[in-house]
């Protein structure tokens, strides 16, 4: 017969003691408990999203400003395993940004379409990550160049590769050039029922054409 292990965290596990303030009992905090509380990204961010050519980017839009560029959650990379990640683009290494102050002199500026990270796959097929947006590069996120694997375990938003601060001036501009969640879900709809007729297809230039677009 085995022997049950002993939980090390049982010690602090929460154990409601009865107490009465003003002549009515304190209810446990865990009465409050939602299990579907809105998540981080849910109560802070605006989803937008990015294409480079057919492969798509996330960028959590903050009230701030602050945006936080990321995988959206179908880019073809979550699928094939990440294997590297690097801020070293070749002729500049993203990493070695710096900004001062409140006002974050010193950061880079990029386009949307800058070249962001390097990532690889498991199957060695390599990705540009873009900036999506123009912006002050604020900060890089090294943690994925150690652990390239945290861009599919943690949570929607904790895994980004940068965050970027645009100027105010340029905040609408850059929004209207983004996908809305629903476009983005459209546009990946449309796209899994064009997919299915091309397959099907027989003409060779039906097949090139609608890959092309």
């Amino acid at each position: 017969m085995s022997a049950v292990s002993e939980d090390p965290l049982e010690p602090f596990y929460f154990e409601h003691e009865e107490q009465e303030i003003c002549g009515k009992l304190v209810t446990p905090i865990t009465d409050g408990f939602q299990e579907d509380y809105p998540s981080v990204v849910d109560r802070f961010f605006t989803r937008y999203y990015y294409f480079k050519g057919e492969v798509p980017y996330q960028v959590l839009y903050h009230s701030n400003r602050i945006c936080l560029i990321c995988l959206a959650p179908d880019h073809p990379a979550l699928g094939q395993g990440v294997s590297s990640v690097n801020f070293d683009i070749g002729n500049v290494d993203r990493s070695q940004n710096v900004v001062k102050g409140k006002g974050k002199k010193g950061g880079m500026i990029l386009q949307a379409e800058s070249t962001l990270a390097l990532l690889t796959t498991g199957s060695g097929e390599t990705y540009k990550v873009p900036s999506c947006i123009r912006g002050k590069l604020v900060e890089v996120n090294t943690a994925l160049v150690e652990e390239p694997k945290l861009l599919e375990q943690l949570p929607e938003g904790a895994g980004y590769f940068a965050i970027l601060l645009p100027k105010i001036e340029n905040c609408d501009a850059i929004k209207a050039s983004l996908l809305t969640q629903e476009q983005y879900e459209e546009r990946l709809k449309m796209k899994k029922e064009t997919i299915p007729k091309i397959e099907s297809s027989d003409d060779p230039q039906i097949v090139e054409k609608e890959l092309a677009t």
